[in-house]
């Protein structure tokens, strides 16, 4: 039975898109797989500066002239989060040299626990392609903020062993920066490469970069 929807997955996307969100390890997907939302239909997204898994600094501006694919989560997460990066993994795989044309990013929103060394050995598990981000609290609200995504620590007393709630979805973004879709957690590695390359090709016909 799916889930009703409610006020806190309806702040996800701020009234765009009804998003998926994990509870506890478990994916509810509230009212299907969102439409194609064209750049520029709302504001999704925005100036960063975090810090990469190997040290290095990243900003909202690292990748430009490279389509970005952005997954927030967490390294203590269960099960969805190595579901979706699995996923990842298998696209960016599919994709062959299009993914040349492609960054992968894993955003966490569990800077307490996932610090630079965290994510490295987290990382390893899956396709070294993938750039794992952290930074202050401050700077992950903010980006959480900017991207609409939706974080819920469900913290007891002092324990670090806690599960954070939050939404699943993969979200594009083209060689300019700006947003271009989000992609529905359920669907398969496979299915994200075509997706992937179905909107990389749209934008060429279209004059993009």
């Amino acid at each position: 039975m799916k889930p009703k929807p409610n006020r806190l997955i309806a702040l996800i996307l701020a009234l765009v898109v009804a998003g998926g969100v994990v509870t506890g390890g478990a994916l509810f997907v509230a009212g299907g797989r969102p439409k194609t939302i064209s750049a520029g239909t709302t504001s999704i997204g925005g100036p960063f500066t975090l810090t990469a898994a190997d040290g290095s600094t990243v900003s909202d501006r690292t990748y430009r002239g490279k389509w970005q694919i952005i997954f927030f989560g967490y390294t203590n997460c269960p099960d969805a989060c190595p579901l979706a990066l699995s996923k990842l993994s298998v696209a960016l795989e599919k994709l062959g040299p299009d993914a040349s044309k492609l960054q992968a990013l894993f955003i966490t929103i569990d800077p307490e626990r996932d610090t630079q060394q965290a994510l490295s050995e987290y990382l390893k598990s899956f396709d070294n392609r993938i750039v794992g981000l952290t930074g202050s609290k401050a700077q992950i609200d903010d980006v959480a903020k900017e991207f609409r995504v939706y974080v819920a620590p469900q913290k007891s007393s002092d324990s670090k062993d806690y599960v954070v709630d939050h939404s699943a979805y993969f979200y594009l973004m083209d060689p300019r920066g700006d947003f271009v879709n989000v992609l529905a957690p359920d669907l398969s590695g496979e299915a994200i490469a075509d997706r992937l390359r179905k909107e990389m090709s749209l934008s060429s016909l279209w004059g993009g970069k």
